[in-house]
């Protein structure tokens, strides 16, 4: 039994100069079994959509990471013009019809196989013999995927940036569509996917559809991107900056700058979405003072911090501010 993530026992046999290892084709076993890898790449998003976004929204209801919001509570509440009961049914709307699109699709896919692995890192190892077998091996198995997803990663920051800013420069596009998301000026978690259902569709299902074709993912590939672009996306709406997360940590379009876009003064800046800001930058669209703002904002955050604590001490971190001070 060949143990997951490690190179198979027979690895050698791509050593061999004398003969290719031979291919015998058969059905990838799906990750779970009777659950086709290309419908759970259709389930898996969904799920991820509504756990990451309910984990941001335990969070904002029992306050436990106050001093790490991007806007004080009170501001969602005054500012934004959607009721979340309409921002649940817009989401859901959404994820319907990416399931259908979806189903369309793995329909006309080709059912995955597997038995020509060996083969084809045999003809790798022959154009570089001096490169390890299991480098060869891992390079094949997980730097080609790694390499696919990236460059769909950048077709998609270039569809929906070209899609979106087209959107705001257009009135009528603007008014007829992407206002609808605009309508929550203080982004939170389950509205990262509040859009027209026709925005929806052409923003994001055909943007992520487009960059899987185009780069040639398999099911398990395409699972992976669906999955963690929709947690990449409600990431960039979550509201808040926290400091060990790995979404915000790595990618330089993140919850801030992408709050900045659904601020009023921001409004014509910071298009680039969800994971790189090159094309803002190339436009010369990227917001000029987002350290600045970072800076304000942490500011705000610190007062309505210091009066949650306030509030949930009873006056007991004031007076330890104050003794503070005196000393």
């Amino acid at each position: 039994m060949e143990i997951p993530f490690l190179p198979p026992k027979n690895l050698t046999v791509i050593s061999n100069a004398s003969y290719a290892p031979p291919v015998f084709i058969e059905k990838k076993a799906d990750l779970i079994e009777g659950l086709p890898d290309g419908i759970l790449a259709l389930i898996a998003p969904i799920v991820a959509y509504w756990v990451y976004s309910t984990f941001f929204h335990i969070i904002d209801v029992y306050k436990l990471a106050e001093a790490y919001r991007i806007h004080p509570s009170e501001e969602e509440l005054a500012k934004n013009k959607a009721k979340i009961s309409d921002v649940i049914k817009d989401v859901i709307l959404q994820h319907i019809i990416q399931t259908i699109a979806g189903i369309v699709f793995y329909k006309l896919d080709k059912i995955p196989t597997t038995g020509y692995e060996l083969n084809q890192m045999w003809y790798w190892k022959q154009k570089f013999t001096w490169v390890p077998n299991e480098v060869i091996w891992f390079l094949y198995t997980y730097g080609v995927s790694f390499f696919k997803v990236v460059l769909a990663f950048i077709i998609i920051d270039t569809w929906q940036f070209m899609l979106h800013r087209l959107m705001h420069v257009n009135k009528y596009l603007y008014s007829r569509f992407h206002s609808r998301h605009h309508r929550l000026q203080v982004p939170y978690a389950y509205g990262a996917l509040y859009n027209d259902p026709v925005e929806g569709f052409l923003l994001d299902t055909c943007g992520t559809g487009v960059a899987g074709l185009l780069t040639g993912l398999t099911s398990r590939e395409s699972l992976f991107l669906y999955t963690f672009s929709t947690m990449k996306t409600i990431d960039d709406h979550c509201g808040y900056r926290l400091p060990l997360d790995p979404f915000q940590f790595i990618f330089p379009n993140n919850s801030v700058y992408h709050d900045i876009h659904h601020q009023s003064w921001g409004f014509k800046h910071n298009f680039s979405q969800p994971f790189f800001t090159f094309w803002d930058r190339w436009f010369g669209t990227k917001y000029e003072f987002i350290e600045e703002y970072k800076e304000l904002q942490k500011k705000v955050t610190l007062e309505k911090y210091k009066e949650f604590l306030n509030e949930k001490t009873k006056g007991k971190y004031n007076y330890n501010l104050k003794k503070d001070k005196k000393d």
